[in-house]
């Protein structure tokens, strides 16, 4: 079986990226370079992608995957640093019953 060549689990060894869309981007590589990890048969590996790519159960819980890496990789970068956070605050008014004494 042929071996697929190991690569860094981190790239750089930095979780530091310019921007949120470069942050997406390392969370998919380094969801792969996981796999890749866990999977090291290349012929194994690559005979199991015709089975996970029609599996939509499949291919949400890669999606999983990705955002807890993204999610890692955002609050490793302050959720890119100066820009407006990702989260929204409700504020409570008059009419929100929530406020009302």
């Amino acid at each position: 079986m042929t071996q697929v060549p190991p690569e860094p689990l981190i790239p750089g060894n930095s979780l530091i990226t310019a921007t949120p869309e470069a942050g997406r981007a390392l969370a998919i590589m380094m969801a792969r370079h996981s796999v890749h990890a866990m999977q090291k048969e290349l012929e194994v590996l690559v005979s199991g992608r015709a089975q996970y790519a029609h599996d939509p159960y499949g291919l949400i819980a890669a999606s999983h995957v990705v955002a807890a890496e993204f999610a890692t990789i955002a609050a490793a970068n302050d959720y890119w640093r100066g820009s407006a956070p990702l989260a929204v605050e409700v504020a409570h008014g008059p009419a929100d019953p929530i406020s009302r004494g």
